[in-house]
């Protein structure tokens, strides 16, 4: 059974750690792909963590070519006007704002031809709403990659009742085509992964809040007790504590208290202690 293919051309708005994974993945798998940041101390930042990447992927045995062909398919611009008009996917990997997601995605919907589909990874924004100022909102969905994208299997597929069923059976030919997984949810805050995936985290941050154990303890319980590959307070600190808090504010409006914010969390956000990125959160990354 042959693998099936990623797309040829591929864009993704946005060259922050999600961002860059995401080309990376495509771009190690043969596609040209070209990155959108804002100026260009971003572009070099966006350039170095490819390149970070890549040195790590061959570290880990993970390529089939070497790191500086599969960088030499990245092109990384600071106009979204540069894009290929042929471009078959476009994914936008901008922060969790829906103002800002949904004006980039307008502007790239009209650079773009017809043929293109376009892809927010937002983790937990409402994909339908996301689309409402897109013309062809029947090709628009959720590819919600996770972190790290290079190592992580799961790509969670948003669909609305706008999407088309080919676009939706595309997507997921090309989640196939990178070597991961994809599981089709329909389009609910939150989704299915970041909905579950939130509310046992501030649990272990109001279980570690209220002194019921330290944070080594209540991850372990769930690494060795049911078998997680990495408990709610690690995982957190991985994401980062300032995006699992906007993702938490945003589940609040949406679904009700059970998903309100715990003042620990808050405290920490605004002490500047955001996980790994900061070298402090629940854990010492220094």
């Amino acid at each position: 059974m042959s693998t099936p293919a990623v797309p040829d051309t591929v864009c993704v708005i946005g060259g922050g750690r999600m961002g860059a994974g995401i080309a990376q993945v495509f771009a190690a798998r043969g596609a040209e792909v070209s990155v959108v940041e804002s100026d260009g101390n971003a572009i070099a930042a966006a350039r170095a963590r490819l390149t970070a990447g890549l040195a790590k992927a061959a570290e880990r045995g993970a390529l089939d070519t070497d790191p500086g062909t599969i960088l030499a398919r990245v092109a990384v611009v600071s106009d979204l006007a540069a894009l290929p008009p042929h471009a078959d996917l476009v994914v936008e990997a901008v922060p969790e704002r829906p103002e800002l997601k949904v004006n980039v995605l307008a502007k790239a919907e009209s650079v773009v031809g017809d043929q293109a589909v376009l892809a927010t990874n937002t983790s937990s924004i409402s994909v339908g709403e996301l689309g409402t100022a897109l013309r062809r909102p029947n090709r628009f969905l959720g590819m919600h990659f996770f972190n790290p994208v290079p190592t992580s299997k799961l790509v969670e597929v948003v669909t609305t009742p706008d999407t088309d069923p080919s676009v939706i059976q595309r997507a997921q030919e090309w989640v196939r085509g990178l070597g991961k997984i994809d599981v089709t949810v329909r389009d609910s805050p939150g989704f299915a992964t970041s909905r579950l995936g939130v509310l046992l985290g501030l649990e272990a941050i109001r279980m570690l809040q209220e002194g019921v154990a330290d944070a080594a303890a209540i991850d372990t319980a769930m690494e060795q007790g049911y078998r997680h590959p990495m408990g709610p307070l690690r995982s957190t600190d991985l994401v980062g504590l300032d995006v699992r808090l906007a993702i938490a504010d945003y589940l609040h409006t949406r679904l009700g208290d059970r998903f309100a914010p715990p003042r620990l969390l808050r405290d920490m956000v605004a002490r500047g202690e955001l996980g790994r990125k900061t070298g402090r959160g629940f854990y010492d990354w220094s």
